[in-house]
């Protein structure tokens, strides 16, 4: 597919412009461009079809099965794309006066009353950009704490080697040394391990509960109290708060500060690169070193972007929450855990869970076996579902867990997309018996088969080059 520059003819044009109603200004040579702007001419006709082809070759949560473990996709109501499209919401102007940014202000702090409640967390910050943004910020809360105490000699992040794949590289990123732990069998965090790296060094702990193997660490409370006695904090990556919000609280699991991702459990837009939001909560004794929002004080202000965040993805998630009500939030996350279970025992009997115990919103199947005996790589399962119309499950994912395929079904799937899910599943499992070669060269259908993704990983062209 040509890229939109490649279609442009020189003098096509869509529309015109309308007259210019305010007085043209001239600015100084020395601002202007010496160049004529390389942007593409086409016709209305030619944009339309563009993007349509575009949208064409994506699958999206609207195309059909998206169940990418650890990232939430469920379906996005069109309401919250109602609420969001609202003239007083995007007409507002960042450096618009108080006295006009009312509206936004109670949006804000609506939102921010609803998920401290959530999350058992006192003050709220919407600034951070995403969940690695809000990993970031709520990292630095724990680095302010100490410095503010004087505790410079703690330098160390424990990071279990279940967790979120960003959080080893946010603490580095503050400025810590990583320790990584090991897991227990059960896929939770090694009591013993973790009491072996305590001590006087340790700033803190980051953890995701439920754990990336879709697991709630029964040992959680003993485990944030032994950060605590050795002096260190909690932070919780709410990358799978999905499972349990509205049913039991970070806070209350002994948590001092949370990232939360709007664009993951609050059913604002998802990936792309676009707008996403990663709020971030803590507990009243870190208030003072949240980032303070120009619009929501009064005086002084620390941020980690410019303004206020994403106030778009706001409006979105308030609406969801306000959508769901009290009732419709631990409703949610309940049957995300039960579509996740029924899902993982629909498929066990051919591929494996590799912890055969319930899960929570997701799950991992371990395919090192089925591997050894056809050939099949959990890639070459991945790469078969696309020709079947589903997105294929996060790959190779948590690391602990060799050939790992990660599911999560999310709440929005109805039982009998779950069913057809299962059977496509049960359906490779025996054509990997059959007919591996077929499974090797997939997909056969999609618009792109196998690329380099090492490759476009490590040099991506991020630009287009005029010849």
């Amino acid at each position: 597919m040509k890229l939109i520059f490649e279609k442009s003819i020189s003098g096509r044009k869509s529309s015109l412009l309308p007259a210019c109603d305010v007085p043209e200004v001239e600015l100084d040579a020395a601002y202007q461009r010496q160049s004529e702007l390389p942007l593409p001419e086409l016709c209305e006709t030619d944009v339309s079809r563009h993007y349509t082809q575009l949208c064409q070759r994506v699958h999206g949560v609207n195309c059909g099965f998206y169940p990418l473990g650890s990232c939430t996709m469920k379906y996005n109501p069109r309401i919250n794309e109602e609420m969001a499209a609202l003239p007083g919401f995007t007409a507002i102007h960042p450096l618009a006066p108080k006295a006009s940014t009312e509206g936004c202000r109670e949006v804000y702090e609506t939102a921010a009353r609803y998920l401290c409640e959530i999350s058992g967390m006192d003050g709220m910050t919407f600034q951070p950009a995403a969940g690695a943004h809000g990993e970031f910020t709520g990292v630095m809360l724990i680095k302010q704490y100490h410095v503010s105490r004087g505790d410079t000699a703690r330098t160390k992040i424990i990071v279990p080697d279940s967790a979120h794949g960003t959080n080893p590289a946010t603490a580095a990123m503050c400025g810590f040394e990583v320790v990584n732990i090991a897991s227990a069998p059960n896929g939770c965090v090694d009591l013993e391990a973790l009491k072996a790296v305590l001590g006087p060094d340790v700033a803190g702990l980051m953890l995701t509960n439920p754990n990336t193997v879709g697991i709630f660490d029964e040992n959680i409370l003993e485990i944030t109290r032994l950060v605590h006695e050795c002096g260190g904090l909690c932070y919780y990556d709410g990358a799978n708060l999905n499972a349990v919000m509205g049913v039991v609280r970070p806070g209350d699991m002994g948590f001092d500060c949370i990232h939360m991702n709007l664009h993951k459990t609050f059913s604002t837009p998802h990936g792309g690169g676009g707008p996403g939001a990663g709020a971030v909560g803590c507990k009243e004794f870190l208030k003072k070193f949240l980032p303070k929002s120009v619009l929501m004080e009064e005086a002084g202000h620390i941020q980690v972007r410019m303004f206020e965040g994403n106030f778009l993805v706001v409006v979105r998630a308030l609406t969801y929450l306000m959508t769901l009500g009290k009732e419709g939030v631990p409703e949610a996350a309940i049957n995300a855990v039960l579509n996740a279970n029924y899902l993982m025992r629909k498929i066990q009997g051919t591929f494996e869970p590799a912890f055969d115990r319930t899960c929570m919103h997701e799950f991992v199947l371990d395919l090192s076996e089925f591997k050894k005996e056809t050939g099949v790589s959990a890639l070459d399962v991945a790469k078969s579902l696309i020709d079947r119309g589903m997105h294929p499950p996060t790959m190779y994912f948590p690391l602990i867990v060799h050939e790992a395929l990660m599911l999560e079904p999310t709440e929005t799937e109805s039982k009998q997309t779950l069913d057809e899910a299962a059977e496509i599943f049960r359906d490779l499992y025996k054509l990997a018996f059959t007919d591996p070669e077929y499974m090797h060269a997939a997909p056969h259908h999609a618009q792109i088969g196998r690329p380099d993704e090492v490759k476009a990983a490590r040099n991506p062209i991020l630009r287009w080059e005029q010849a």
